[in-house]
């Protein structure tokens, strides 16, 4: 049974995998020279920056690849657990680290309301309920049929998935900057906290029962750990090529046509191009399921991403930090629904070189910034905006966290919507495809088995369960729920 996956992220490359485990003749088709999806790796005058994902939560998901050809994890790359998994840098210039310690965590928390670390407990236990129904239940489980989502709804009614999860936050947590803190979750995977339902709060538990951890080598290493473990098992890699449409003949998948006109047959595709993008051009004629979701949808916002090396290093700066601008809603609202670029921003600093020193030279320090911004439904002038954006920010980091900051770069180069459109083919530039709402998830989502045309199926971001590393992983455990064996 010959089976073509369509793009090598990291939903693309566990598809594969768990085709070619059922016996399938796999070939993967990517896009990009390298494979990795938005999790590409840049390197320059010695400095190395992964290109997109940085925090791995759920550590089994990779594990479960492995061992599906009796391998280990640990023989390919290695994992290491972080003890801080984020220092929160907050307006007035307070810094709350949180992190695997739970008794540490609840001293941070006490230092700025006492009575809120009894909310924590009781966030994370509400978050527990959740994370064993959305993660445990529901997070493999294929939702292409309505009488499945219909079963689940007295399961989320109960769990309150029509809240927010700035909603839910706030029910435990009172301190201001506390509340920021533990609503941001959603923005790691393209949603708006005060509109992204609150099954996505699982994720607070979800770090503390597997902890945060980091590849060394970054998230490149576990890339080229998957490439070998497919390059073992006999997945044929195609790299460079971008697949134009899928051939479908009869609403039945029948294979793929390349840019440059090559057609190749298969009896399954499996996509992981980015869904709207699937749809709405390399499908020639959409379901009209598949075309009202296209007319309904509300996208992620967009990411720019701003990369630089230092000749000197910020030993005060946490692996993971989250630096909060002065206004949070508003600016959400700013980018979420004005679709407008703001004089301000709140800021995800990655610092890899705080555990892999390996990332930099000696002495140095590599280091991306995203910051969350419109999608291109907005109508920013990247080419323009992209490096004034990234002075604003430097700025900004140097009059706070990193003094003296601006004149120790080496190397700086930055990614724009624009990029994400043009790299990665992401409907209007977006981070993490459609937005995580509840009139977006699951059922609602795009289905993991295609509406409309047999044999193709989705995996990534915009499918069943969402984005993140997670999200991706666990959509290729639906598809393996679904795929016919081939033994």
């Amino acid at each position: 049974m010959q089976t073509i996956v369509i793009g090598g992220g990291f939903g693309g490359m566990a598809a594969a995998l768990r085709a070619r485990r059922k016996g399938h003749d796999v070939t993967l088709i990517e896009r990009c020279e390298t494979l990795g999806g938005r999790a590409q790796v840049f390197e320059d005058q010695g400095f190395r920056f992964d290109a997109g994902p940085t925090v791995i939560t759920a550590p089994f998901l990779f594990d479960e690849l492995f061992a599906l050809f009796d391998k280990r994890l640990a023989d390919y790359v290695t994992l290491v657990a972080l003890e801080t998994w984020y220092e929160f840098y907050f307006p007035d210039g307070t810094r709350f680290a949180y992190g695997q310690d739970m008794d540490a965590t609840c001293e941070q928390i006490a230092r700025f309301s006492p009575q809120d670390v009894a909310g924590y407990q009781s966030l994370l236990e509400a978050s527990r309920e959740i994370y064993k129904v959305g993660f445990e239940q529901l997070a493999h489980v294929p939702f292409h049929r309505m009488s499945t989502m219909a079963a689940q709804v007295p399961a989320l009614l109960r769990l309150g998935s029509y809240r927010s999860v700035w909603g839910m936050v706030c029910r435990h947590i009172e301190h201001p900057w506390l509340r920021r803190a533990f609503s941001i979750p959603p923005l790691l995977v393209g949603g708006n906290p005060f509109q992204t339902t609150s099954i996505y709060a699982l994720i607070p538990y979800l770090e503390r029962k597997w902890g945060v951890h980091f590849a060394m080598g970054g998230t490149g290493a576990l890339v080229a750990a998957l490439e070998r473990l497919m390059i073992e098992e006999d997945i044929e890699l195609q790299l460079g090529s971008t697949v134009e449409r899928v051939i479908v003949e009869h609403g039945v998948a029948r294979g793929v046509e390349l840019e440059n006109g090559e057609r190749i047959t298969a009896d399954i595709v499996i996509s992981n191009a980015d869904a709207a993008h699937l749809y709405m051009h390399m499908i020639d004629q959409p379901s009209t399921s598949a075309r009202l979701k296209l007319a309904r949808a509300h996208y992620s916002m967009g990411l720019y991403v701003l990369y630089f090396g230092t000749n000197r290093q910020y030993d005060d700066i946490a692996h993971h930090t989250i630096w909060l601008g002065q206004r949070y809603r508003e600016l959400l609202t700013d980018i979420f629904k004005h679709r407008t670029l703001s004089d301000d921003f709140s800021l995800y600093l990655h610092r890899p070189t705080a555990t892999d020193p390996s990332f930099a030279p000696d002495g140095c320090d590599s280091f991306y910034v995203l910051a969350p911004v419109p999608n291109l439904m907005g109508e920013m002038d990247w080419s323009i905006e992209g490096e004034q954006l990234g002075d604003k920010i430097l700025e900004a980091l140097e009059d706070t966290l990193m003094p003296g900051l601006r004149e120790s770069i080496v190397t700086r180069f930055h990614m724009t919507p624009e990029d994400f459109k043009t790299r990665y083919l992401s409907m209007h530039g977006a981070g993490f495809s459609i937005a995580p709402r509840f009139d977006q998830s699951a059922w609602f989502r795009f289905h993991n088995k295609s509406e409309g045309i047999d044999n193709l199926y989705l995996v990534g971001a915009g499918t069943h369960p969402g984005a993140g590393i997670p999200g991706v992983l666990s959509s290729a455990k639906v598809i393996d729920t679904l795929l016919p064996s081939a033994h």
